[in-house]
């Protein structure tokens, strides 16, 4: 009897073994490839492009930030269905400045291949160079280096009044400040609108007063940082870190956009219709609006928005 048992348990056995034999080995899923391009965007403005390349077809989901955020629209984009398989998403920053995208691959062949994700890809959102607010000020600044240095503090391309943003320590930097008001028909911004007007260095204990005035035939507002290894001078190598803010005065009036009818006129001559009528054109113009109350002034801040290597920087004099 028990030879009975261990016989038929050794043919179960061998059954088994066989149908183990017989099988096919399952093979392993690849990780097809994808990677992340495009993405360079202007804050504000239209949408920028992305664009995922992968090494098998399939939908691919898009997503920003370093905890992924799905972009909404680029849930499931499908791939093209021929190589390469690319799928792209259109793409609204909420933000300037960094952003880290990524994307995520679900293959249509899921037995060969497995969902991967990319690598993260960063990009920057691009902000505006010159900016203030609030509006309706627009402010405009560069800067300029001081006539009368000579030696190793003469200026670097032998023009002392040029725009720049690299100077030696020793020598004077003019700040040169522009603008408008929306307000005021785009007015000029000069001493008889402006209230205050003012640069903050860091590291320079006193905000350094702006004044208007004629500058070689030109009139326009300037501030004056020195430089020097002399008590009570700037002398912090590096970037240097300063924000104009110029205050405008209380309005009483506004200039208001308007349009008129004036007749057209070609070449001194009175331009007519078939029949006989004056032609007239409609234009635009300003017109001045007396305010019951007067408008409270507006500050306007500027701060550069160049790359690090491209800001107002201070070196050390050079040595031989």
């Amino acid at each position: 009897m028990q030879n009975k048992k261990k016989g038929a348990l050794i043919s179960a056995l061998a059954v088994a073994a066989s149908l183990l034999i017989a099988a096919p080995a399952m093979a392993a899923q690849i990780a097809p490839t994808l990677v992340l391009s495009g993405g360079s965007a202007v804050f504000g403005l239209d949408p920028a492009i992305i664009v995922a390349t992968a090494s098998a077809p399939g939908v691919v989901s898009f997503a920003v930030g370093t905890t992924p955020t799905i972009i909404t629209g680029c849930a499931t984009v499908a791939t093209t269905t021929v190589a390469p398989f690319v799928a792209k998403c259109s793409w609204l920053p909420a933000a300037a400045g960094p952003a880290t995208l990524s994307a995520t691959l679900t293959p249509t062949d899921s037995t060969t291949y497995s969902v991967v994700t990319s690598a993260p890809f960063g990009v920057k959102v691009g902000t505006p160079v010159q900016g203030t607010t609030p509006s309706p000020v627009s402010l405009y600044v560069d800067t300029v280096l001081a006539s009368g240095s000579t030696g190793v503090l003469a200026p670097r391309f032998g023009v002392s009044c040029a725009v720049t943003s690299q100077f030696i320590v020793g020598q004077t930097i003019v700040f040169r400040v522009y603008g408008n008001d929306a307000n005021r028909g785009g007015a000029v911004l000069d001493s008889s609108n402006v209230a205050s007007a003012y640069i903050t260095v860091a590291g320079v204990a006193n905000p350094i007063p702006l004044s208007y005035g004629n500058h070689s035939g030109v009139a326009f507002w300037s501030g004056v940082l020195k430089t020097g290894t002399a008590p009570g001078l700037y002398n912090t190598l590096g970037v240097i870190n300063f924000k104009v803010t110029l205050t405008t005065k209380d309005q009483t009036t506004i200039q208001v956009l308007a349009t008129k009818l004036v007749p057209r006129i070609i070449k001194g001559v009175r331009v007519r219709d078939a029949a006989g009528k004056q032609v007239y054109d409609r234009v635009g113009y300003y017109r001045t609006v007396t305010r019951p109350t007067p408008i409270a002034g507006v500050t306007a801040v500027w701060q550069s928005n160049f790359t690090p290597t491209s800001q107002l920087t201070l070196y050390a004099v050079p040595t031989n």
